[in-house]
This record gives C-alpha cells, sequence and structure tokens, in this order.
C-alpha cells in the first residue's frame, strides 16, 4: 500500500513539474518580461493548465499527507533518543611518544663513505 501511494506521489511530483514549465510565464518574476501586453489586470482568466496544476498540487499534496500518516503508523512508539542507552565509554589505548624527525632519516653517513656510490672496476 505505501509503496503504490509513493510511486503515485512520485508521478505526481514529476507531472507537476512538467506542468509548471509548460506554462506561460505571467512576467514580474526577477524583472523579466513575459506575456500580458502591458495590460495588468488583477487576475488573468483560469487556463486549463492552470487547473491542472492545481489538480496536482492538490494531490500531491494529499499523498504527502497519507504517507507521512502511514510512516508514523508504522514506526516504533519510543523515540529514536530513548533507543541510546547508558553504554560505557570505549577505552583508548594508551598514548604513546610521537618519533622525533632525526629518528625518521636514515643514518648520516660516516667521514670514509663517499656519498655516491663508485662504479666498481
Amino acid at each position: 500500500m505505501e509503496n503504490v501511494i509513493l510511486i503515485v506521489h512520485l508521478i505526481l511530483a514529476l507531472c507537476l513539474i512538467g506542468i509548471v514549465l509548460l506554462q506561460r510565464s505571467e512576467g514580474g518574476g526577477l524583472g523579466m518580461g513575459g506575456g500580458g501586453g502591458g495590460v495588468m489586470s488583477g487576475r488573468a482568466a483560469a487556463t486549463a493548465l492552470g487547473k491542472m496544476t492545481w489538480l496536482f498540487a492538490i494531490a500531491f499534496i494529499i499523498t504527502s499527507i497519507t504517507l507521512t500518516i502511514l510512516a508514523a503508523a508504522n514506526s516504533d512508539t519510543a523515540s529514536v533518543v530513548d533507543r541510546i542507552t547508558d553504554a560505557p565509554a570505549p577505552v583508548q589505548a594508551p598514548v604513546t611518544e610521537t618519533p622525533s624527525a632525526s629518528d625518521l632519516l636514515p643514518p648520516a653517513p660516516s667521514g670514509n663513505t663517499p656519498l655516491v656510490p663508485q662504479a666498481a672496476e
């Protein structure tokens, strides 16, 4: 039941996006011009796309509320916070001394050793 309503909800969302994108711009949004022909009217006549937008929007809200009610009915009565137990703190390993930079470098060559290896003769 919940999956069917979820699929209908997703289809309604896609239809609502599509129907809004198909509509003609009413202008005035962000200063961009649209239709209207320079005549400012209080309310435009309801078109078929406008009515379909309202229909899809109302159906979308109804499916949203239905999914919320179903999710609340299927959930446990306890809160997520109530599931947290008083577990002991994890034990940390003792901190060892960090090596210094001189410990990480290879040993320095002695005075007799050449830095560049000699070719074998």
